[in-house]
């Protein structure tokens, strides 16, 4: 009897185990994988699912299987955007509150100010990696170059990237003189690239080769695709270039006007919003035919460079496909800030050909976007670009931090559905981590460590109440979001946002509109509603003394920075250096010069 009774309780106690052990087992084998692509410099209609008449069918595809954002907000420039994501930590106290390249040396002297990813925080890639998760990245860095803070050294098993702000896309070049070259690394060791390198494929031809290279162990990849598309120097193939030749030969006024009309059609904006007419944009009618025919070929190469990114992200999901992956994995889809607006206004001026030949660069119509080629699309276009939102990069105005954002999967809840929740790129960091069913770092004992040392806590919240229909919202009315860069400033609230945008372009005061009747910040609600705006006014300002926010020197001017840091790194080439300031800042000079005389 008593041996009978034993039998029973080890058969019971095996099978509880087996069907523990099993569910543990199958939970594992269904973390899904995790594809984060990152477009850079991309503006919010700059896609078709964001009423963009450039063809990306896979983005679109994209869309259907996934929920988009139409109230999503980045950091108004690259390597802070970048440390908040990776981490979900302000960028402030990520040690990223601006590009490295644009810090004033009054400003490096703080630890927080270096301009790379600071030792206190963690990114998702080692949380991930740490829960058994294949870590990849192919693209842009921007987060620092030194081995301890490469991407090896960060949590990514493998890597392939360019450190730079940015780079050449058709070969191992700088695009700018303040890089003594295109700095690539490859597995933390400075590597070359191959002779018939074209950035997007080549970097989703890395991201192929790293997720085969592992394929037969069943665990599950994050592979991260910070692409260069659609950073200057705006390139692109010559078939795609040839599907946008006459486009864009009615001008950026039109082009915004009826991305304006798709985006309301699509819902992505109210229909009684109302547009700015930016003073930066020149007016189209005064060119001449010629003119006119250059500046259409510079946004058809810009439109050819979106639509070939996006061909390549097609084939990684056609591949995902074959090789049986696609169904257990979520992507991951937006930009790291608005359209870029640097470059010359008039290319076709001695000085601009004169900088742009000792660069080992020309710009001549019939080559534009090719190999050897530097094309930029200007203010005027880069406003078509954010349409129908105010301001592009740098700036703290919609159409610098304002960006297309999608979560897609075929698991997913969310099917071609939209959201206008407020988001922020510290939620992007949360929400992977709970797709893959990976815990935040919790403090213990009132400490919150990781790897033996203290770190930030992530500020984010998961969105994925949102992709499971949930939740209308992960702020509530009350909840401050504070931003800074560069001067530029900008506080959330509720449907709320105060704004101040410093010169050039903007006058340094505060705003307060509501970006949900109206994106477009064509009404200031600072004087009919004072109170709220004073009160925005009060959370501002304990938000930069709770993360270390500095003000920016007097005089403080951007693009003058980049010049006068690329000369004291090289301590040389001062002519050149001298050429592109004036390159850079020169259609923004004008522009000051015309509203003081107004």
């Amino acid at each position: 009897m008593k041996k009978l009774a034993f039998n029973l309780f080890r058969t019971a106690l095996a099978s509880v185990l087996l069907m523990a052990f099993g569910t543990a087992a199958s939970a594992e084998s269904s973390r899904p994988n995790i594809v984060f692509i990152l477009a850079d410099d991309l503006g919010f209609t700059d896609t078709a699912p964001y009423g963009s008449e450039i063809n990306t069918p896979t983005i679109s595809a994209l869309a259907a299987k996934g929920l988009r954002f139409s109230n999503y907000h980045t950091a108004g420039s690259c390597a802070p955007s970048r440390a908040m994501l990776l981490t979900g930590v302000d960028s402030h106290r990520a040690g990223v509150p601006n590009i490295p390249e644009m810090l004033p040396p009054e400003q490096t002297q703080h630890p927080n100010y270096r301009g790379v990813l600071g030792h206190n925080v963690v990114t998702i890639a080692t949380l991930l990696q740490d829960q058994g998760y294949h870590t990849y990245i192919a693209g842009k860095w921007h987060l620092g170059m030194t081995p301890d803070l490469l991407p090896s050294a960060r949590g990514f098993e493998r890597s392939f990237i360019m450190a730079d702000s940015g780079a050449d896309n058709w070969e191992q070049k700088p695009y700018l003189p303040i890089y003594e070259q295109a700095n690539w690394f490859a597995d933390g060791k400075r590597t070359t690239l191959p002779d018939d390198f074209y950035s997007s494929r080549f970097l989703i031809d890395k991201t192929i080769e790293f997720i085969d290279s592992n394929a037969g162990d069943s665990e599950p990849f994050f592979a991260y695709v910070p692409f260069q598309a659609v950073h200057l120097p705006v390139q692109a193939p010559q078939e795609f270039i040839d599907r946008y030749m006459e486009t864009y030969d009615g001008g950026w006024d039109e082009l915004r006007r009826q991305r304006y009309l798709r985006a309301v059609e699509l819902g992505l904006v109210p229909k009684n919003s109302a547009m700015v007419d930016m003073q930066t944009t020149a007016d189209w009618d005064a060119l001449t035919p010629a003119q006119k025919k250059y500046q259409a070929k510079r946004m058809a190469v810009y439109a050819a460079m979106v639509e070939a990114m996006d061909f390549h992200i097609g084939r990684l999901i056609t591949h995902l496909r074959d090789i049986g992956e696609y169904e257990n994995t979520i992507f991951v889809f937006t930009s790291d800030n608005g359209a870029e607006p640097n470059g010359p206004a008039d290319p076709d001026t001695a000085l601009t050909r004169f900088a742009l030949a000792r660069q080992g660069y020309e710009n001549d119509y019939e080559t534009l976007g090719l190999k050897g080629s530097f094309n930029s699309i200007g203010p005027s276009f880069a406003s078509a670009a954010a349409s129908p939102l105010s301001y592009y990069k740098f700036y703290s105005g919609e159409g610098g931090m304002r960006v297309p954002l999608i979560i897609a999967g075929e698991a997913l809840q969310s099917q071609s559905a939209m959201t206008s929740a407020f988001s922020f790129a510290t939620d992007l960091a949360p929400t992977i981590l709970e797709l893959a069913g990976t815990q935040t770092p919790q403090p213990r004992f009132g400490n919150l460590r990781y790897g033996g040392r203290e770190i930030e806590p992530m500020i984010g919240r998961s969105l994925v109440p949102l992709i499971e229909g949930e939740t209308t919202r992960v702020y509530d009315d009350h909840e401050p979001i504070g931003y800074e860069l560069g001067g530029n400033s900008a506080l959330f609230q509720g449907d709320y946002k105060i704004v101040l945008n410093r010169g050039p372009v903007g006058d340094g005061q505060w705003y307060l509109y509501n970006i949900v009747d109206d994106p477009g910040e064509t009404r200031d609600l600072s004087k009919s509603e004072s109170r709220r705006f004073q009160a925005m006014l009060s959370a501002y300002n304990r938000y930069t003394k709770e993360n270390g926010v500095l003000p920016v020197p007097k005089g403080f001017n951007a693009q003058q920075q980049v010049a006068l840091n690329g000369l004291r790194e090289r301590a040389g080439p001062a002519i050149l250096i001298g050429i592109l300031l004036l390159l850079i800042v020169l259609p923004f000079v004008f522009y000051a010069r015309a509203r003081r005389e107004q």
